[in-house]
């Protein structure tokens, strides 16, 4: 019985050490956490017309000297400086789907489009979300283009700031 108990007793703390760390969550290296860990500085909009073929492929907002910054937090609101280099800052709320792979915002923009203003990050696909770069796509990226009809696509360009601009 004395040569059992020391095996009985390292088999529970094993069991116990196995279970308890089974439980733990880990949110590191989710979108959401890559999202509110930091300013995300605007780096490049590119605009893609196609009618089954490409047409019109333009970077935009090369002449934009503001600084352009998205910031999530991890409440769920977020805020975004000199939207299409427009002096303004506006905040919203942002969620993204069950499985990451699509951002809604309900942020609304003065833009220089003839409508004034525009939401386009309320249906937008999480292109790529890394630690240093953040690509949000919009537009009609569901719609197979066909020589009827043409599809337009922006790609939003983000890097990761440094430091906070205030």
């Amino acid at each position: 019985m004395k040569n059992k108990f020391p095996l009985l007793f390292l088999s529970g703390i094993i069991l116990i050490n196995l279970l308890s760390n089974s439980c733990k969550k880990d949110t590191q290296g989710t979108i959401t956490s890559l999202f509110t860990n930091g300013n995300w500085q605007l780096a490049s909009v590119t605009v893609t017309i196609t009618n089954n073929l490409v047409e019109k492929d333009t970077t935009l907002n090369t002449n934009c000297d503001s600084t352009q910054v998205l910031i999530f937090k991890s409440d769920n609101t977020c805020t975004y400086t000199n939207f299409d280099c427009v002096p303004q800052k506006v905040s919203g709320h942002w969620s993204l789907s069950p499985d990451q792979l699509t951002l809604s915002s309900d942020m609304k923009f003065q833009d220089t489009t003839a409508v004034g203003s525009s939401t386009p990050f309320t249906n937008a696909q999480v292109f790529n979300a890394g630690q240093y770069s953040l690509v949000l796509q919009t537009g009609d990226y569901n719609i197979i283009p066909t020589t009827i009809n043409k599809t337009k696509v922006v790609r939003y360009g983000f890097v990761r700031q440094k430091t906070a601009i205030k």
